[in-house]
């Protein structure tokens, strides 16, 4: 695949959100394990709420996941576009590319 700002943004996407999907996954971890060490306590009210957060838990795992593979899908179906688009206008992705260049260097000797 050719690196064009287009697959490069869509690539820094994918990360961004792969990042984001295991930080949400750490954190329902972590949740998850703090309500196993309530569980000792033996109260019924701490208890019938364990259960509840424990499921909703379980489907916020499922959420995760159908979010993370729907997410990586529709990245590698844009970026497989883009890859075409590359390949079937080369001069005019040259063209894009070097004005984006041109603005971002504009931009950043303006600092």
């Amino acid at each position: 695949m050719d690196a064009s700002p287009r697959s490069l943004g869509v690539e820094a996407n994918a990360n961004a959100s792969t990042q984001a999907s295991h930080q949400l996954r750490h954190m329902v971890d972590e949740i998850d394990a703090y309500l196993k060490s309530a569980a000792d306590t033996g109260d019924q009210k701490i208890s019938a709420a364990r259960e509840r957060l424990t499921a909703q838990i379980r489907d916020l795992r499922a959420q995760v996941d159908e979010l993370n593979e729907a997410t990586t899908a529709r990245v590698k179906r844009v970026a497989q576009q883009a890859d075409q688009t590359v390949h079937a206008h080369p001069y005019s992705a040259m063209g894009v590319a070097a004005a984006a260049g041109l603005l971002i260097g504009f931009l950043a000797s303006r600092r």
